[in-house]
């Protein structure tokens, strides 16, 4: 019954386990291997158990596998082989799950057929390799598929940084900042008539009246002096124009050179007032380069900027906000972020349970030059993160009342050969500048900023400093500009290695945002909402809603998408697809490559048998008696063997003549 079950049943291997019969190691093996194809798909741990028990505790070994007796141990031998490789061939072709590989041995007669067989099974391979080099080749590509899911679950609040676009004029440095000012006003002069050049002059001269008496002495200040430092006046204006395109299409900008006089290049912009703006960023960052770094911040009252802070409808905690100096977005705010302990919960969407502001957005040490811009800049980012203004956030108009609905995505990559990431920044060879969280911005930066120490002798002003550097300014570097303009030109272009060395991060927390505006106050409240600041805050101003602005920020809805990289073509995708192709193009499973592999193993072995039998009889040959052929001895073994089984003989018995001629060996 079990000899019927396995010739004809459709499981792959089975077959092995009878026509194997007369080689117990093969037979053995082959049950292990089928044992161990069903414990893969049964379960290991189960299967373990259950084999465990069954066999090594419960089963004896003594009556061999599939019931034989010892007497069949004696008639059998451990290891059987065969005496040509065309018995082997044979076998493996009517005995293999590989579909077609029996027409090469039924066919054998009509050579037409064979021929065509044999043509068939090696397109057919050839189609089947074809197939696994493609799937490879995609494999090695590592791509992958973006899976989103959303999830409803409570949130943090972000991080929000709020800037008065109100950079202040230090005392150290404000007759500098007097100087270039009257400098500007000879550039636009001379760039576009002395028109320009008086209202420039009526909006400086309105602006010190104004801060004659608020402005702030630090008596730290008194021993310093910055009298060694003399702008430069090598970096003028100059309008420039294209012959093909005429004068109505013409460029300005200032000239650069390197420390040589030899290289130069001019800074232009097709817009004078982004010439006029840069020209005057240039000139501002090498005056306040002499401020000593423990002045630079300027430390500011919080009601200066914020008339009222409320979240979840409670008053904000002096715990809850930082505060930091920028030198063109002014005095900075950034809530919920560092000290605060715990971070806001956002347990419930709407404008009733966000962050609600009231801001002075009035601008008293206004540079003109410097911040174009009147009102608030804004920016929503995560916990512990550098907020880089210049690069992110929105403006926030003054006399508006601006509500910002916010939503949370989260971006996880995988990494690895999927793509380059970093969990923390550990591992990234650009050691950062500031004491965060690492983020792509804040290892660019930090990158560049090395790369400046490295090239030009000096550091960008607007980027932190590591320990023992000095800031770039034209008194000591006369070159610098030179420099900084060539290597910020290789960032911007992408060809500046700080992009190979700054990975991305392989979780980011992303916030979109969308806002609605409104006058506020209205014409009607306007007259009580300025009384009731007024009393609370010390307010006095008389504007009307030019210098008050009102924000709330709230979660629209607590649900998040978030985004997942996963790999399109997996190591358990692979082997499925391989399988797959398998089936089709040759009708088997796993169990006939192990036959393949067999068949190679086989062949190895018989090979060096054959190869021990001639080496063998050519030293028999040379003494007294002749080595018996193997291959013949191997034969009448087992043509007396199945004999034997056949009279129910239980000794094997050989033929006189074979007896005698192994009884010579």
């Amino acid at each position: 019954m079990f000899e019927f079950f396995c010739k004809n049943t459709t499981i792959h291997g089975t077959i092995r386990l009878v026509c194997s019969g007369r080689n117990r190691t093969k037979t053995a093996f082959w049950t292990l291997l089928l044992l161990a194809s069903l414990g893969m798909l049964l379960g290991k741990a189960s299967l373990e158990k259950a084999i465990w028990e069954r066999v090594l505790w419960k089963r004896p070994f003594g009556k061999g596998f599939f019931g034989k007796g010892r007497e069949a141990a004696a008639e059998e031998g451990l290891i059987e082989f065969y005496s040509s490789y065309k018995e082997m061939f044979e076998f493996f072709c009517k005995n293999t799950t590989i579909h077609g590989t029996i027409r090469l041995v039924c066919s054998g007669r009509n050579r037409m057929k064979t021929a065509f067989w044999t043509l068939l099974l090696l397109a057919s391979l050839g189609m089947l390799y074809w197939q696994f080099a493609l799937m490879f080749s995609q494999f090695w590509a590592y791509p992958v598929v973006l899976t989103m899911s959303m999830d409803s679950e409570p949130k943090m609040f972000p991080a929000v940084t709020i800037c008065n676009l109100d950079p202040y004029r230090f005392e150290l440095v404000s007759e500098q900042l007097e100087q270039l000012e009257l400098m500007a006003e000879e550039s636009l002069t001379f760039l576009y008539g002395p028109k320009a050049s008086a209202r420039l002059s009526h909006l400086r001269d309105r602006d010190r009246d104004r801060n004659k008496d608020i402005t702030i002495r630090v008596q730290a200040w008194a021993n310093l002096s910055s009298a060694g430092f003399r702008l430069s006046h090598n970096f003028s204006l100059v309008r420039m124009w294209d012959p093909r395109a005429g004068k109505k299409h013409s460029r300005v900008g200032f000239r650069l050179c390197n420390s040589t006089g030899g290289n130069c290049f001019y800074n232009s912009h097709p817009s004078g007032m982004d010439a006029l703006l840069e020209w005057y960023r240039f000139h501002y960052m090498n005056v306040m380069a002499q401020l000593p770094p423990a002045l630079a911040q300027h430390q500011q009252h919080f009601q200066d900027l914020v008339y009222s802070c409320q979240y979840d409808g409670e008053p904000c905690r002096p715990s809850d906000y930082v505060h930091f100096h920028h030198p063109v977005f002014g005095s900075c705010y950034t809530f919920n972020s560092k000290g605060t302990d715990p971070f806001w919960a956002a347990t419930k969407p709407g404008i009733p349970y966000g962050l609600s502001l009231i801001l002075r957005a009035e601008q008293k040490e206004h540079i003109p030059l410097l911040s174009t811009v009147a009102g608030v800049k804004v920016m929503i980012h995560s916990h512990n993160q550098t907020p880089f203004l210049e690069h992110e956030g929105f403006h926030i108009r003054p006399g508006i009342a601006t509500t910002i609905g916010i939503r949370q995505d989260q971006v996880n990559r995988l990494g690895g050969n999927y793509g380059r990431c970093t969990t923390d920044g550990a591992d990234v060879a650009v050691e950062l500048l500031y004491n965060n969280s690492y983020t792509l911005q804040a290892c660019l930066h930090s990158c560049f900023q090395r790369a400046m120490l490295r090239r030009c002798g000096c550091g960008y002003f607007y980027y932190p400093l590591p320990a023992g550097a000095r800031y770039c300014d034209y008194s000591r570097q006369p070159a610098w500009g030179h420099c900084f303009y060539q290597l910020y030109s290789r960032l911007r272009n992408h060809r500046l290695d700080c992009f190979q060395h700054c990975p991305k991060p392989c979780r980011e927390s992303l916030y979109k945002v969308s806002a609605g505006t409104a006058k506020w106050p209205s014409a009607k409240s306007q007259d009580w909402v300025r009384q009731a600041l007024r009393h609370q805050n010390g307010y006095n101003s008389s504007s009307s809603r030019r210098d008050i602005a009102k924000v709330t920020i709230f979660y629209r809805q607590l649900s998040s998408q978030a985004v997942h990289e996963a790999p399109l073509l997996s190591e358990n995708l692979l082997l499925s697809s391989m399988g797959s192709q398998w089936s089709l193009w040759f009708g088997s499973s796993v169990l006939s490559v192990v036959e393949m592999l067999e068949l190679l193993l086989d062949t190895l072995v018989l090979s060096l048998l054959f190869c021990f039998q001639r080496l063998r009889a050519r030293g028999g040959s040379r003494g007294s008696s002749p080595s018996p052929d193997l291959s013949l001895a191997l034969e009448n073994s087992r043509e007396f063997q199945e004999g034997a089984q056949g009279s129910g003989l239980g000794q094997p018995q050989l033929p006189v003549g074979n007896r005698q001629e192994l009884g010579h060996s």
